[in-house]
């Protein structure tokens, strides 16, 4: 089997989780466990993983903070995309990988603003006094879905093996940091860090087949 061809089967595969996944929290075991007597699904998992965890508002602030790192790579992509449009004089002759990444941020726009519109949960805890929607976690998904973008730009642009894996290893690491802190901050539930993870996935295994496709 070629790489484009598991690289489908696998977005296919993560998509259609997200969707049962959603369906699933949306349904099942729904019991208002939240602020303001706001329902949750999975309401007996979700509320066990939350009384462990408890609520860290300083691990919360420390994970938006942190959450410029991959609004700095994707700034930094679309400032090379440009560049690369001003210098060629045509948008078609920018490399194919950037054109497809930019329309990769364009999808995890539109999903973000999805959900705000239509939400699934609401926070296990008020933020600033505010009830506001949780699922999918937009922090994991700009995290897994921006960093693990940005690993496959730097794996064909950086030519030295040992500095290219040590970037690898960094970024991923972060990427696990974030997603587990968001966890552990208290300002999920854990059905919304799986939700935006198996989301991450499916999208990202789209990105790079659209990536090979046109390559």
């Amino acid at each position: 089997m070629k790489k484009k061809e598991r690289d489908i089967i696998f977005a296919a595969f993560f998509l259609a989780l997200f969707v049962l996944w959603t369906a699933a929290v949306c349904f099942i075991d729904v019991k208002p466990i939240g602020p303001l007597g706001s329902s949750v699904g999975f309401s007996n998992f979700n509320g066990f993983i939350h009384s462990l965890t408890g609520v860290h508002m300083r691990l919360y602030t420390l994970t938006d903070i942190l959450s410029i790192v991959p609004l700095g790579f994707a700034g930094g992509f679309g400032i090379l995309g440009l560049i690369q449009w001003i210098k060629r004089g045509k948008i078609s002759k920018v490399d194919s990988s950037i054109l497809v990444l930019g329309i990769f941020y364009a999808a995890i726009i539109v999903t973000f603003i999805f959900f705000e519109f239509f939400p699934v949960n609401y926070r296990p805890v008020l933020i600033e006094g505010i009830l506001e929607p949780s699922y999918p976690s937009s922090t994991t998904l700009l995290v897994m879905c921006v960093i693990s973008s940005a690993a496959m730009q730097l794996d064909s642009r950086i030519k030295n093996v040992f500095f290219r894996r040590s970037i690898n290893f960094l970024l991923y690491a972060f990427t696990a940091f974030m997603v587990f802190s968001r966890l552990f901050s208290g300002v999920h539930w854990i059905s919304d860090i799986i939700g935006g993870v198996l989301l991450s996935f499916g999208l990202l295994f789209l990105y790079r087949f659209f990536c090979r496709h046109f390559s």
